[in-house]
């Protein structure tokens, strides 16, 4: 979803929005946040723990799911309105009218997608999900695998199982922006770069993938 369908990332500003209408002193984390990314950066932390510890400063170890729903509708709203490239809303009108399955692999959190992809037409999501507590509080834990890399392509094909499909019962068109995407575009039947960073750019013009601006 970010950078591919939107514009920028959402999951910085999801916690920011968040914590500016239920908690804006955490804003003063900021700082902290920036310093997590230069320890991730140096690979002495994973991905899934670097997101793990900027929910704790931003929104806090624990958050009632009701006090939530709200914040996340208004966040979908705000997302959809300001930063979804026409191009994606095109892309996604026309493979609807094609008969296509809509589903958004991401490794942004569920606890927002889902409401953002609801919103879109989206059929299904897989997504990164957070631990929810047994009183419903969202903790600032990641449940299973972060949605990224190669455990994106083996969250897909867990869902596959789930629905009852196997790979060769499906045509598969896959879009990213991304390289680290680069496994379930080679497992797709129609890999498609959008926008593509520069690495994904040469790997799509080596492996002969199609390419395409979403942004007009």
């Amino acid at each position: 979803m970010d950078r591919t369908i939107t514009r920028t990332g959402t999951y910085t500003g999801f916690l920011t929005h968040v914590a500016l209408r239920r908690s804006p002193w955490r804003l003063i984390f900021f700082p902290l946040v920036g310093i997590a990314m230069l320890i991730y950066a140096t690979k002495l932390i994973s991905r899934s723990r670097l997101k793990e510890w900027n929910q704790t400063m931003l929104i806090g170890r624990h958050i009632p799911g009701d006090a939530l729903a709200p914040l996340i509708d208004s966040y979908a709203d705000k997302v959809i309105a300001t930063n979804i490239y026409p191009g994606a809303l095109r892309q996604m009108a026309a493979d609807r009218e094609s008969g296509h399955h809509l589903v958004m692999a991401t490794a942004s959190y569920r606890l927002y997608v889902s409401v953002i992809a609801r919103k879109l037409g989206m059929d299904d999501v897989i997504a990164t999900d957070t631990f929810c507590l047994p009183d419903g509080r969202i903790h600032a834990r990641i449940d299973g695998e972060n949605c990224y890399g190669p455990a994106k392509l083996r969250k897909i094909e867990a869902w596959l199982e789930t629905k009852g499909e196997t790979r060769a019962d499906c045509a598969v068109r896959f879009y990213s922006d991304h390289v680290s995407d680069a496994p379930v575009l080679d497992w797709a039947d129609v890999p498609i770069a959008v926008n593509p960073s520069p690495k994904l750019r040469r790997l799509a013009k080596s492996h002969g993938w199609l390419i395409v601006d979403w942004s007009l």
